[in-house]
């Protein structure tokens, strides 16, 4: 018999077989209007609506304790930080500082530049840069990870840019955040490069679905064309600890469409 309590904000904990049950957050890139005019009400919103966490797209100069207090008092919890690559090259100690002390536990590279991917040695360079950027967040009690969109799925020497990146990385060090819309847009499979890379796929993964072949935007998971039964099947034998819902284009008001998002993924998970 399965027996579940509450965890911590909306989270639920499998007591037969001592492990968390699979969690949901929302990029907050995905309703980044309302975050830039008012970021901690925002936070609340979600909380209300449901979500276990949310993952960062900036925090607005928003001071440490009182995003703290927020995401406290919303009962959610950081699942992530997407952190521009100048910041982690340049200011590495103040973004882990600032993570730390929101109880962040995974910082994301969300986007490379064009002169850091468009050859196979720009992509291994990345990928020892990655590489000491992983250790030093590992040193601190973060993971560190990455996340894609279609451009990595060029071929350099006969390997796509993705391939390149993740055969040079040390997967304790550097996770992948995959995103399952990016992957798909490039009519390739998303549980391939899971499946292929299976240490690097162990922390947060992109649900975000696409409206079909023909027009391949965005809409609310579960309305789309991916196949998402078969990629959360892949993410919880590979330890998927975060399934985190974005969507960047919207035909109805965005925050029924996070919700309606959020009430599908819990059917599957």
């Amino acid at each position: 018999m399965k027996i579940q309590v509450e965890c911590g904000g909306h989270n639920q904990y499998d007591v037969e077989r001592g492990m968390e049950v699979s969690k949901i957050g929302l990029q907050l890139y995905s309703i980044k209007e309302f975050a830039q005019e008012d970021f901690l009400g925002t936070i609340e919103k979600v909380g209300k609506i449901g979500y276990d966490g949310v993952e960062f797209a900036g925090f607005f100069d928003t001071p440490a304790s009182d995003l703290k207090k927020a995401l406290d008092d919303s009962g959610l919890v950081p699942c992530g930080s997407h952190t521009d690559i100048a910041l982690l090259t340049d200011k590495l100690d103040e973004v882990i500082e600032y993570n730390l002390a929101i109880g962040n536990s995974y910082i994301i590279c969300p986007f490379l530049p064009e002169h850091m991917r468009n050859s196979a040695g720009a992509y291994k360079k990345v990928a020892q840069l990655f590489n000491e950027i992983g250790q030093k967040c590992k040193d601190s009690g973060i993971q560190f990870g990455y996340h894609n969109h279609d451009f990595e799925f060029e071929k350099f020497d006969n390997q796509y840019g993705l391939d390149i990146l993740l055969s040079n990385t040390d997967p304790d060090l550097v996770q992948m955040e995959l995103d399952t819309f990016w992957v798909e847009y490039t009519d390739l499979k998303a549980v391939d490069f899971m499946k292929k890379y299976p240490k690097h796929f162990k922390s947060l993964i992109h649900i975000k679905d696409m409206k079909s072949l023909d027009d391949k935007t965005n809409t609310e998971v579960g309305k789309g064309i991916i196949d998402f039964e078969e990629i959360i099947n892949m993410a919880k034998d590979l330890g998927i600890k975060w399934y985190i819902v974005e969507q960047e284009f919207f035909d109805m008001p965005q925050l029924e469409s996070i919700k309606e998002s959020l009430e599908y993924l819990r059917t599957i998970l």
